[in-house]
């Protein structure tokens, strides 16, 4: 097709061609930002939404905690620690009297038994007294009460060691 207008209306053709394209663009580009700032403003208001729906979340815990029930609760608790705590270290401070006697009962020879025994706790001191039918197994229980790391002070008296037989010995020693 040949083109027979002159070279003035080429121009402003041209002109206006150039300025639909750019309003074009421009209606674009605003369509574009409207939309993003629509897509922004939507996100926001979601996450006011969310936050606001959190404090409303926390203000009702924050009341059930200030609720009389849950600070006798935290009372109740507070006062069971503390009693713990003091029997914790109570027990921490006494002998375990159990596993001593245990201990003290593995080491005696056979045919050797206690017929008495006390304890003193001030001093962590015991005294024994007992049967061995005769001076080896009696030298024997006194190897083993010896071999004992948790005993020291270990004392029989002389009077054990005057009959060979059927001897009625007694012990004592204390805790280390």
């Amino acid at each position: 097709m040949i083109n027979l207008l002159p070279i003035q209306q080429k121009e402003e053709l041209l002109l206006e061609e150039k300025f639909k394209l750019v309003l074009i663009l421009g209606i674009i580009i605003l369509v574009l930002f409207i939309s993003l700032f629509l897509i922004l403003f939507s996100i926001k208001i979601s996450i006011l939404s969310e936050v606001e729906v959190q404090n409303i979340y926390f203000g009702e815990r924050e009341k059930e905690l200030k609720a009389p029930q849950m600070q006798e609760l935290e009372e109740k608790i507070k006062s069971s620690n503390l009693v713990i705590s003091k029997l914790n270290s109570f027990y921490q401070k006494e002998t375990d009297l159990t596993s001593i006697l245990e201990e003290i009962s593995k080491i005696f020879p056979e045919g050797t038994y206690l017929t008495s025994l006390s304890f003193n706790p001030s001093l962590l001191q015991f005294s024994l007294s007992g049967f061995s039918p005769d001076r080896e197994a009696l030298l024997k229980f006194k190897e083993n009460l010896e071999g004992q790391e948790k005993f020291e002070e270990i004392y029989f008296p002389p009077t054990n060691w005057m009959t060979p037989i059927d001897i009625n010995f007694s012990v004592s020693f204390k805790l280390k």
